[in-house]
């Protein structure tokens, strides 16, 4: 009983947090105008503090996923303007990666694992299709990054999907995206608008990615069934 009081108390305080960065002024700090207008002085900070500058950038990364603070389009187009497009790949993937997981082991401690518990014989099939395929579903997500970040974390943690298989899908899955915005992120003078970045031909080849990532599942459900009329 004292476990269950002292979860309900930390989903309590997640929540709150939550709504509280929202409500806060930091999410609009965190948007393309501001960006553009205080690139110069972005620029030499990191030259003169190169170090700090990485660890305060992932910090910061770690914070906006794992608490689903608008602004992370923009902090990886700061990552590529201020690091290289290598670079704030990298940093990117570290910080976003680490972040979404704090928030799938929050999820799956707070109520995953109480979910499962309750509704055993009702998800047993969706736990299966889970085990067989979750690592599809889950790359095909990440490839598309019109999918709310947050929500594929929180979700994810409501499931019986591994750690480990969340961990390496978000950090292989979200390297396309990352990649093209870290790249804009080094034409910031000639960007006006974020909608420059996700253009049709962008969205069109995430969107191939992702159905690359889900054809082994779809291929060994239409086997499956093909088995299964056959006999």
């Amino acid at each position: 009983m004292r476990i269950r009081h002292s979860k309900i108390v930390l989903l309590a305080l997640l929540i709150a947090a939550i709504v509280a960065v929202r409500l806060s002024p930091l999410g609009s700090l965190l948007t393309f105008e501001n960006l553009k207008q205080n690139r110069e002085v972005l620029v030499a900070l990191v030259h003169d503090h190169y170090g700090l500058s990485v660890a305060v950038f992932l910090l910061s990364y770690v914070l906006v996923a794992a608490l689903s603070i608008p602004g992370a389009v923009v902090l990886t187009l700061a990552g590529g303007f201020l690091f290289s497009t290598l670079q704030a790949t990298v940093y990117v993937n570290i910080g976003a990666t680490a972040g979404a997981t704090l928030a799938f082991l929050g999820a799956r401690y707070l109520l995953g694992a109480r979910l499962q518990e309750k509704y055993r014989a009702q998800l047993m099939k969706f736990n299966k299709e889970v085990e067989q395929n979750g690592a599809g579903y889950l790359l095909t997500l990440r490839f598309i990054p019109v999918f709310p970040f947050f929500l594929i974390n929180f979700l994810s943690g409501l499931t019986t999907i591994r750690l480990r298989t969340f961990i390496w899908t978000t950090a292989l899955g979200i390297v396309p995206g990352t990649a093209v915005f870290a790249f804009a992120g080094q034409q910031l003078g000639s960007i006006n608008d974020l909608s420059e970045v996700l253009s049709t031909r962008v969205l069109a080849a995430f969107v191939l990615l992702a159905a690359f990532a889900l054809f082994p599942a779809v291929l060994k459900r239409f086997r499956s069934a093909r088995k299964r009329s056959d006999g």
